[in-house]
């Protein structure tokens, strides 16, 4: 699969991106309870921030996920870890399933994005913090490379600190018989 980005307009893409947040398997995403204000609000914020960014990924042109980049050291991780030069934090959404569930939908598009992330200058390794309950998430994100590094307590949650470096992001794709059919069943609408 061949998917783009673009950057998230926080006032256009505001009710789309609300359809995604407010739904229950969005739960770790923290905005279930949310308005379109209120998502125009913090995308707006995110994306003035000079160190959070809100991308939107397209599948055949069409919204499929939501991808946010971050500068660790500028976020509440930095009293949770010793934050490394070329360390990059990453936020994911996929867009709830039309049609059903797609097996392995959701590796794909983690493929795409740690892709898009090491191919940036200067990266070399991607830190996650998920929910700690979030065990579908963990399971995904191990097949693709990342360690966990144990359990953080962040302002909004217990999250599983987990780290994924481009050697074993590139091992954990060579270990896939084919990085573009990322089979195993994992459900699509996953939140990282």
């Amino acid at each position: 699969m061949s998917y783009t980005f673009r950057c998230v307009d926080a006032v256009a893409d505001a009710p789309l991106l609300h359809s995604w947040v407010t739904q229950p398997y969005a739960s770790f995403w923290g905005m279930l309870s949310a308005t379109v204000d209120g998502v125009v609000e913090e995308y707006t914020t995110i994306q003035s921030s000079g160190h959070h960014h809100a991308l939107l990924g397209l599948d055949g042109g069409v919204p499929a996920f939501l991808m946010e980049e971050y500068r660790p050291s500028a976020s509440p991780l930095a009293a949770a870890y010793a934050v490394q030069d070329g360390d990059i934090g990453m936020h994911l959404l996929v867009a709830p399933p039309s049609g059903g569930p797609k097996p392995g939908y959701t590796a794909s598009v983690m493929d795409a994005v740690l892709d898009r992330l090491f191919a940036k200058p200067g990266v070399e390794r991607v830190v996650v913090e998920p929910d700690a309950r979030n065990t579908k998430i963990h399971v995904l994100n191990e097949r693709l490379g990342f360690q966990p590094a144990g359990v953080v307590r962040l302002p909004d949650k217990e999250a599983l600190l987990s780290f994924c470096t481009r050697q074993d992001y590139l091992a954990a794709r060579a270990a896939l018989r084919n990085p573009q059919d990322l089979s195993a069943p994992i459900h699509q609408g996953a939140t990282l």
